[in-house]
């Protein structure tokens, strides 16, 4: 009996086959893609979502999962994906045609996600989609077949078919053949039929799914990274003698205080890319481009022979809330920026300097910012290593003072010399500020918010204003007068400071404020504001009960 023509299937048996199609579509689609390091239908399509979505949906979901907004959009990119699966198994219980049409328009919407991501490209693109709808319609068509037991039934057939046929009887392999294909198949039989094919597709999906993942994990990219050798830059000797001078200090030792070099494991991750970019460094290249005398290219053995510049920066997200996480200090090493742009030869009317991540992500900030005196550089380690592949292997951009959304690209692929009024930037049109200057901010990190205390209470925590410094630090209790604090060790006015008061609590409930004043001599305002559009500001206030 053909498939097309069976008595309509039971709705929960055509869901789970539906589901189970679309599973295993997006498992085989996604370790293709693994196999050639490219996005799969699954990044694909959210990817899509990342570069469409408002400002106010990327808010909202930053808001709701913080660091965990990738895991949460590709979750629910195949929950969704999955559901809708299981709405086209059900339409399929009558003939398997609108689940087998279904799919490939899925297929189709993959193929062009996947064909406009930077690090993707249409031939890479079309094969993993057919190889998705190939298996989902597969997968499709075989579980609805075993719902009635005829794929068990043709399993046996066959068999008895050429027994018969090595035993020279052909009449009775025909008729064995036939009848085995339209004897009725008992509902037990049918049932344990569909139980175990739906078993067996559903662990080849899972494993499908972590074999992408493993794939993904052990990528040549990691090996070339551990096989790069730093140059050694004369200022780093001194650097590290002052970190171990600031790190033996109290307040440095003042328990939950932020360190004042946060370990790369550690340090705070935010970017619009699903699949973090593998690149070999030994086929990339930098080029500078646009409003300049002459086109630059350098690759990576370039920048690594002229990494003499190292310096400490505090990077922000403009996200960031007050008291938030996402910021943190770290010692990056690279080439001058100033130096590489001097060497292209800067044109006068050059108002802003753009740059491009390989995966096609874009920023720009003023072309003065670079040449006012801060550290702005092409990074290529971070705390004595070359960069992590999350955090921009093997090159950035690093600008004190800037919020990461104007300045910060990593995986970097392109600088580009233009205007201000011609260029914008990936978050500019989603309503951030054009210009993102970091504001001067500080945070408790002891006590914690809702905190129970007695006695003696040391009050630290971390304050920064990259490029402007902080020079004071103050505290108050209850809004009370405001106490100045001990401030830590410089490392420089690109980096954040530590800082620490000690004081004595009293029964009750206490209200804990902090505010930091920078080296220009402006002090952090009291006016509480959202992160959009151009950064957080107001007094990190906490509660705690002594």
């Amino acid at each position: 009996m053909s498939s097309n023509s069976e008595s309509l299937a039971p709705k929960p048996k055509a869901a789970i086959a539906g589901l189970l199609a679309g599973a295993s579509a997006l498992a085989a689609g996604e370790f293709v893609a693994a196999l050639g390091s490219k996005p799969g239908p699954v990044i694909g399509v959210a990817n899509r979502v990342v570069d469409k979505a408002p400002a106010w949906f990327v808010d909202f979901g930053k808001q709701v999962f913080g660091l965990d907004d990738k895991p949460a959009l590709i979750i629910g990119t195949i929950l969704i994906a999955m559901l809708l699966g299981a709405a086209l198994g059900i339409a399929s219980r009558k003939t398997r045609l609108p689940g087998t049409i279904g799919i490939a328009l899925f297929g189709l919407v993959g193929f062009f996600a996947m064909s406009v991501d930077a690090q993707s490209g249409t031939g890479a693109a079309l094969f993993i989609a057919l190889v998705s709808v190939a298996a989902g319609v597969g997968v499709l068509h075989i579980l609805f077949n075993a719902m009635n037991g005829p794929v068990m039934a043709g399993v046996v057939a066959k068999a008895q078919h050429e027994a018969s046929q090595a035993s020279g009887n052909q009449a009775a392999a025909t008729a064995t053949s036939a009848t085995v294909e339209h004897q009725p198949v008992s509902p037990s039989v049918a049932r344990r039929t569909f139980v175990g094919w739906t078993g067996g597709v559903a662990v080849a999906s899972g494993l499908g799914a972590l074999a992408s993942r493993s794939l993904r994990s052990r990528t040549s990219t990691s090996v070339a990274r551990e096989g790069v050798e730093l140059v050694s830059a004369d200022s780093a000797g001194d650097l590290d003698a002052l970190i171990a001078e600031v790190n033996a200090s109290p307040i440095a030792k003042t328990p939950s205080i932020t360190p004042i070099v946060v370990p790369n494991s550690d340090f705070y991750r935010i970017d619009t890319a699903l699949l973090v970019p593998q690149i070999d460094p030994a086929d990339w290249t930098l080029t500078i481009d646009g409003m300049v005398e002459r086109e630059l290219t350098f690759t990576y053995d370039d920048l690594l022979e002229r990494a003499n510049m190292v310096e400490p920066v505090t990077l922000s997200c403009v996200s960031n809330q007050v008291g938030g996480d996402l910021v943190g200090n770290a010692v990056f090493q690279g080439v001058a920026l100033t130096e590489l742009l001097d060497e292209a030869g800067v044109l006068p009317g050059a108002t802003q300097i753009s740059s491009r991540s390989v995966d096609g992500w874009t920023c720009g900030f003023p072309t003065d910012v670079a040449y006012d005196g801060r550290t702005s550089m092409v990074a290529v380690a971070q705390n004595g290593e070359p960069l992590p592949i999350e955090h921009g292997f093997p090159a950035r951009i690093v600008v004190s003072g800037l919020y990461g959304y104007v300045s910060a690209t990593k995986w970097l692929d392109r600088i580009t010399l233009t205007t201000l009024e011609d260029f914008n930037g990936y978050w500019i049109p989603r309503g951030w500020s054009k210009l993102g200057p970091v504001k001067t901010q500080s945070r408790i990190d002891t006590p914690r918010n809702g905190d129970q205390v007695s006695g003696s209470v040391p009050i630290a925590g971390v304050a920064w204003a990259p490029s402007r410094d902080i020079v004071k630090v103050e505290v108050r209790v209850d809004e009370g007068p405001w106490m100045e604090a001990d401030l830590g060790e410089s490392l420089g006015e690109n980096a954040w400071r530590q800082w620490r008061l000690d004081w004595q609590s009293t029964p009750g409930e206490h209200l804990i404020q902090v505010r930091a004043t920078d080296g220009t001599g402006e002090t952090q305002t009291e006016v509480r504001t959202r992160p959009d559009p151009d950064g957080a500001s107001g007094w990190h206030t906490i509660a705690i009960q002594a």
